[in-house]
């Protein structure tokens, strides 16, 4: 028993001695600056009507909160100066169509992160229960396990920009034809903008929605138009965009500019398909030589082993 608890103990003492060598440099590290110290007193009065002011997300747990909340930031400071800076998060939230923050993103991660490193440590102690203890590889296989959980909280939020940007470039079409029938029948850009997005369903018209209230804030259209684009990311949509700018400041008929990014929307979604098709092609390739042919041969071949032998 004793020859079998010694890695055991070894390995708990490690991970308990790393987490106190944590929490010692994360007390030293966390000083309070000056401005830290005079924001409370300085703190400007909001003015806002108690009606119109966003309540904030009460946590069943304020007291866990308050006392884990300096922590996540400091790993969450930690996943910045390893993954992207907070500008980039902020603009794939938008691509992503997330209302999420920044900060709520990083407790995101830092939760897979948590969830990896548990999971790989029940790995390694089981791991080491039946085939015997190695501090470095399990150790290894604890760290490998959290990098997992930290890079698939990022693969899903690429995976869900990349959902979103699809369909909506199958939308495009369809809001630009929209677009011109409404300009068509003498409607204002700005009018045409507001019925499709109050009519059309799907991410598009949400974006339009979000771009329509840039405007009645005051921004330009072709500048929210542009913003439109940028938070996007999509290059049929960025076209769209600066065809429309273009448009609108040089006076000449919008209809038809509409009309054209609907039909260069539709060759590019053909095109990709024919591509789609092409792949697919070559991956069918695959199970009919390595497994139909082969079998193909065997039945052909057979029977003429079989004469032989009866034959000799």
């Amino acid at each position: 028993m004793s020859e079998w608890f010694s890695p055991l103990g070894a390995l708990l003492g490690l991970v308990g001695g790393l987490g106190v060598l944590l929490v010692v440099v994360g007390v030293r590290a966390r000083r309070m600056t000056l401005v830290e110290r005079l924001a409370p007193a300085l703190r400007p009065r909001d003015s806002t009507s108690g009606l119109l002011r966003e309540m904030p997300v009460r946590s069943p747990f304020p007291v866990v909160e308050r006392l884990l909340a300096p922590w996540a930031a400091d790993v969450a400071h930690w996943f910045e100066r390893l993954g992207s800076p907070r500008a980039e998060v902020r603009r794939r939230l938008d691509r992503a169509g997330s209302s999420e923050t920044v900060d709520q993103f990083r407790a995101r991660q830092v939760v897979w992160t948590v969830a990896g490193l548990t999971a790989g440590l029940a790995l390694a102690l089981l791991i080491g229960a039946t085939r015997g203890f190695a501090v470095l590889p399990l150790l290894l296989l604890v760290v490998i396990s959290g990098a997992c959980g930290f890079v698939a909280c990022d693969q899903a939020l690429s995976r869900q920009i990349t959902q979103r940007e699809e369909r909506m470039a199958a939308e495009f079409p369809t809001v630009a034809e929209l677009l011109a029938l409404a300009v068509t029948a003498g409607e204002a850009p700005v009018s045409a903008l507001e019925r499709v997005a109050t009519t059309a369903r799907g991410e598009l018209s949400v974006e339009i929605g979000h771009m329509l209230a840039a405007v009645r804030a005051g921004a330009p259209i072709a500048t929210a138009l542009v913003d439109m684009a940028d938070r996007t990311g999509l290059p049929s949509l960025t076209r769209f965009a600066e065809g429309v700018a273009v448009a609108l400041e040089r006076g000449t008929p919008l209809a038809e500019v509409l009309r054209a990014q609907a039909q260069d929307v539709r060759e590019a979604g053909r095109r990709a398909l024919m591509e789609a098709g092409g792949k697919k092609e070559v991956a069918m390739l695959v199970p009919v030589v390595f497994l139909i042919l082969p079998v193909t041969v065997v039945f052909a071949v057979f029977p003429s082993f079989a004469t032989l032998r009866i034959g000799l």
